[in-house]
């Protein structure tokens, strides 16, 4: 038995990298009667088999998993931006940086395409918020230097709509990677999506990358409800003023004597978070626990 790490996983199999090859496993029956499937990220247990084949046997535990896109022991998610076509809106960065801070996940917002528009308004909302932000263009290769070091010595999952550049960022880190790119359609100002699985790969010594689909893939039904009471707590800005409000329980939406709020008033959250805040808020507040 020996140990690797699920690098990709493809119709029912798994490729476990386990330092000297990969091997093409199929999960134990016994994953399937628990309701436990094998995530790209999991370190696994594998025997191995004839002509670069194994089982996987056993699965360590993990430090977190997402459902959509089916990966786990992320270290950081990396959200692609863009302030050119496609443009990003930043209430679906928010969200899923807050489903990320459920996930003790860490958060890093890229903004690629700076050459062709540096998405000043995108930068200005995250410069000041407690989410590091980056330009990048992965045309010219601004910026790549700088999110080299971001991302070094971590697992990084890479996410974003469709079109904004996941894969031409991945393949400027790392050009022998050769990940096919999609194009943009300039009439409805959305990207195709290349990417149709989830896949690690690694960057360089201990940095690893892993290209998922775009954001329609994150499954967020299941955190609904863990979100709704936890959601103060999943915008960092807030944190040095929650409890610190007139009223116990306050939703930070509108009620007097809001610290959260005076700290908007003051410039110190970004008006556009709040507002990011207040949408989820509303969204997630007719969820009820038995639905």
């Amino acid at each position: 038995m020996i140990w690797g790490r699920i690098e990709k996983a493809l119709s029912g199999f798994y490729y476990v990298n386990t330092g000297e090859q990969v091997l093409c496993c199929r999960a134990r029956g016994k994953f399937r009667r628990q309701g436990v499937s094998p995530l790209v990220g999991d370190q696994a247990q594998v025997l191995p088999l004839e002509n670069g084949e194994g089982r996987i046997e056993a699965l360590a535990p993990r430090k977190n998993e997402f459902t959509r896109p089916a990966a786990a022991n992320i270290d950081q998610l990396v959200i692609i931006a863009s302030g050119a076509i496609p443009v990003t809106d930043p209430y679906l960065i928010d969200r899923i940086s807050a489903i990320a801070a459920l996930k003790n996940c860490q958060v890093l917002v890229v903004l690629n395409k700076c050459d062709l528009d540096p998405a000043d308004s995108l930068y200005d909302i995250y410069s000041a918020s407690a989410i590091p932000v980056l330009r990048v263009s992965a045309l010219t290769g601004e910026g790549i230097d700088d999110l080299r070091c971001a991302i070094d010595g971590k697992v990084n999952a890479f996410t974003g709509n469709s079109g904004v550049g996941k894969s031409s960022i991945l393949n400027a880190l790392s050009p022998e990677l050769s990940i096919s790119v999609g194009e943009v359609s300039m009439a409805l100002g959305r990207g195709r999506h290349t990417t149709r699985h989830v896949e690690m790969f690694p960057l360089s010594g201990d940095t690893y990358g892993i290209d998922t689909p775009g954001f329609s893939s994150f499954d967020t039904e299941e955190l609904e409800l863990e979100l709704k009471m936890r959601l103060p707590e999943t915008f960092p800005e807030f944190t040095p003023y929650l409890g610190a409000c007139r009223f116990v329980g306050c939703s930070h939406v509108k009620e007097k004597g809001c610290a959260v709020l005076e700290a908007v008033r003051a410039g110190y959250i970004p008006v556009q978070r709040h507002r990011s805040y207040v949408r989820l808020f509303e969204e997630l507040k007719g969820k009820k626990e038995w639905e």
